[in-house]
């Protein structure tokens, strides 16, 4: 018996309107949600953290999931995503970085990120050199580089399928959430704006100390300091939803991580620096230095705190605190007048400035035997604990109880 032609239309005006599922709005963003956090999980823990860094390896099972899943939510190419991220960290901040706020400004990263992504994906050079030991199988040559687009078209077909004329919206959702996300947040701002844990050799920051929204990669410094490493948070206060992964794949076998960021461990106080507290300051040397930084900014405050007590005024000193710590090449020229106005004024603060940098030498200076360097740390220790400044010579002791 022939189905009526209004049937039929009700039929398909019923579905434009529900989809399937016929489910309520807030389903569907939870749907939304859920699966744009699936693709933030491929990406930090698959492209990044496994393909591009090696930080771990991953089970064929994790694997295979997370290539499929990258290939209908985001058409990446494995290669090309870890080819890129690759040339990111060995140029950075440069102008060969393919995405740098510092040279390309944020705004042209924020909102341009995957145009430049994609500009860079078509680079052989970048691929061939930054390319190596990605997938090479059947699958990743015949269907995921070869059929990029299609991947994401069959998520599209879902969607509709699911939701009707609102799955338009969830696809739209789903396909806009890397290239901001990923492209241009964490690669713009994550670059530009936020707190530093550590003084890297670039302009990363930290977004903010809970990893969640963008599967951990919120911690864009402590990545930066420590690239090889699968997890991104180091303090006790940060949380990275990325590492939880991780480490729930571990327990069930689907996971092996290869390494975490250092602790810096401390034992008994050596007499004298010596090879060993050599060794521990450089494998522990951002850690090291970020502890130097906390004793530079607490003397700052103290100064300060001297000052408001002579109803002295304190605004060339307010401003140079956030550069006191800092690599001398990491200054802007705008603060360098006050910085140097409040290292003449503050001999203490001047005198922890210059032995700060003559520590940083000692992992930088690459002409001196092991000999001479473990020489140089121990005139180092003597002079800051015969310097009269508290915080140097807490530091000196602690620095010769480290341990690698």
């Amino acid at each position: 018996m022939p189905i009526p032609d209004g049937a039929l239309l009700n039929a398909a005006l019923d579905w434009l309107a529900h989809g399937l599922w016929n489910l309520s709005w807030w389903h569907i963003v939870l749907y939304a949600l859920v699966t744009t956090h699936i693709t933030i999980a491929a990406v930090t823990i698959f492209l990044h953290r496994c393909q591009a860094h090696r930080a771990l390896e991953l089970g064929p099972v994790p694997s295979h999931f997370f290539r499929l899943w990258l290939w209908l939510a985001t058409g990446m190419v494995t290669r090309q995503w870890v080819a890129i991220h690759r040339k990111h960290h060995a140029r950075c901040e440069t102008p060969d970085d393919p995405h740098s706020p510092q040279t390309r400004g944020l705004s042209t990263v924020m909102w341009k990120g995957a145009e430049l992504y994609r500009a860079e994906a078509k680079n052989p050079e970048t691929l061939q050199k930054f390319g190596h030991g990605t997938p090479d199988d059947w699958m990743e040559r015949n269907v995921y580089t070869r059929f990029t687009w299609q991947g994401v078209g069959l998520m599209l077909v879902a969607d509709l399928a699911l939701f009707g004329a609102a799955g338009a919206a969830v696809w739209a959702v789903q396909m806009a959430w890397i290239p901001f996300w990923a492209a241009g947040v964490v690669n713009g701002v994550g670059h530009y704006w936020g707190y530093r844990n550590f003084e890297a050799p670039d302009a990363s920051t930290n977004l903010v100390p809970w990893g969640i929204v963008i599967g951990g990669e919120e911690l864009h410094n402590n990545h930066h300091t420590y690239p090889a490493a699968a997890k991104f948070s180091v303090k006790p206060y940060e949380f990275d939803v990325g590492w939880l992964y991780i480490s729930l794949l571990r327990k069930i076998g689907w996971a092996t991580v290869k390494k975490v960021p250092p602790r810096l461990q401390l034992g008994a106080v050596r007499p004298v620096a010596d090879e060993k507290t050599l060794e521990a300051l450089i494998a522990n040397r951002y850690e090291v230095m970020a502890g130097y930084a906390r004793d530079v900014r607490r003397a700052c405050q103290d100064e300060i705190a001297a000052l408001k007590a002579r109803k002295a005024d304190v605004s060339a000193l307010r401003t140079a605190r956030r550069w006191l710590h800092r690599d001398a090449e990491k200054v802007p020229a705008r603060a360098q007048p006050q910085l140097a106005q409040a290292r003449a004024a503050h001999p203490a603060l001047d005198k922890m400035v210059t032995m700060r940098e003559e520590l940083r030498q000692l992992w930088l200076n690459t002409s001196r035997s092991r000999e001479q360097l473990t020489a140089d740390l121990q005139a180092w220790c003597q002079r800051a604990e015969a310097s009269g400044i508290a915080a140097l010579q807490e530091f000196s002791v602690r620095l010769r109880a480290a341990r690698a």
